[in-house]
């Protein structure tokens, strides 16, 4: 039997799906809290089962997935393994296999997404060691934003700098790409579609006929909405600020802005929103506050980019799972058409809207993206091999 590995690996987990090669689910597990106490959970069919495990570094948390799936799946051949990879730059809007050239070529992306795009590519050396038979396929985050405009990407600086990549990417798009094919099986009339990743990370993206026209996060990870860790959009000229009024190196603002800020930086508790909303003291509150109105905002402003709004669609941790932090964004919304079914929004159904415009809070699926990618790289590079073998 022969299977597709999707792998997401981050800097404090690593996230896993197998899929046959006829793109069926058989399991999925993630690795979480790495260096810390981590928890290993699996998923096979309904069946759920957690523990934990010592994982106190990408390598260790890779020998733990793979070491579960060598036990399980013994005699599983891996055909492909399809890498999430942050950042593509300017070059790669679309999957590709992973050699040494283009592996090398997405290390020069490192500065552009250093907290994740290392650790994307990390496992994906790995992982072509530990299956050299194996198709290594890599799947970019910015490749579902290549369809944007040029004031959508353009940044307001010297050419020069736009020319040399500094410009806005957009990301989180194999989420964005999995939810837009849900809305058009749930709405498939609606052509103006907002689509709201809220997570430890978090962004907002406006689509149009399935293609992306703009979003929240920019240049870098760091931009747009507040999220755990991460600052989000805040006026540059505070990081001037920080370096001669407070002594801050570039590295230290670098390290407050994408782990010491957002929701735990505002909360000065944590950047689980779950503990903020069992808080009763005000500074969860105001930090739940300031997540809140940004994301109404960015609702309100992709709105206004797509010219009204056929169907907003809630996940990601946060976006799936948090009624109360759905109903308060959407609270102001009125104006656009958007009101929330209380019963349906409490018990976190697909569709919870109660007003002309659908409104949807569904679970994502990254890893089948993933898998649905490296099937067809798979394919056709097995359809030309046959090609081959007949023309000799």
């Amino acid at each position: 039997m022969s299977a597709v590995l999707a792998i997401n690996a981050g800097s404090s987990s690593l996230k896993f799906a197998l899929f046959g090669t006829d793109a069926a689910p058989l399991a999925r597990g993630e690795v979480e809290r790495l260096g810390l106490a981590a928890n290993f959970t699996t998923q096979v069919g309904a069946a759920r089962q957690a523990r934990d495990v010592v994982a106190a570094s990408l390598p260790q948390a890779l020998d733990v997935a793979l070491d579960w799936i060598a036990r399980r799946y013994g005699d599983l051949e891996i055909a492909a393994v399809a890498h999430r990879v942050v950042h593509g730059g300017t070059r790669y809007a679309a999957p590709v296999v992973l050699d040494d050239a283009v592996l090398r070529e997405l290390e020069g992306f490192d500065p552009l997404a250093p907290q994740h795009q290392p650790f994307n590519l990390a496992a994906a050396r790995a992982l072509r060691l530990r299956f050299p038979n194996a198709l290594p396929v890599a799947c970019f985050d910015t490749a579902f934003h290549a369809t944007w405009s040029d004031s959508a990407q353009r940044l307001p600086l010297p050419r020069r700098l736009h020319d040399a990549g500094v410009r806005r990417y957009g990301f989180h798009g194999l989420s964005y790409e999995y939810l837009s094919a849900r809305v058009r099986e749930l709405a498939p009339q609606a052509s103006r579609v907002i689509l709201a990743h809220l997570g430890s990370g978090a962004s907002v993206c406006a689509v149009r006929d399935g293609r992306s026209v703009d979003a929240t996060m920019g240049f870098s990870t760091l931009g747009g909405l507040p999220m755990a860790t991460r600052c989000g959009e805040i006026d540059p000229g505070v990081i001037f600020h920080l370096q001669r009024a407070h002594g801050m190196s570039v590295a230290d603002i670098e390290r407050l802005m994408y782990h010491d800020s957002g929701l735990r930086g505002m909360s000065g508790i944590g950047g689980d929103l779950r503990a903020l909303l069992a808080d009763a003291g005000v500074a969860a509150r105001q930090a739940i506050d300031v997540f809140v109105q940004r994301c109404t905002q960015a609702i309100g402003a992709m709105a206004a980019t797509l010219g009204g709004v056929d169907a907003l669609v809630f996940s990601g941790g946060i976006g799936a799972h948090a009624p109360a932090v759905r109903a308060m964004i959407c609270a102001p919304l009125g104006f656009l058409g958007i009101e929330l079914d209380a019963a349906a929004n409490a018990h976190n159904a697909d569709a919870i809207g109660a007003a002309h415009v659908p409104v949807y809070a569904l679970v994502t699926d990254e890893e089948r993206v993933l898998a649905q990618h490296a099937l067809a790289l798979l394919t056709r590079q097995r359809g030309g091999l046959r090609v081959a073998e007949s023309e000799s």
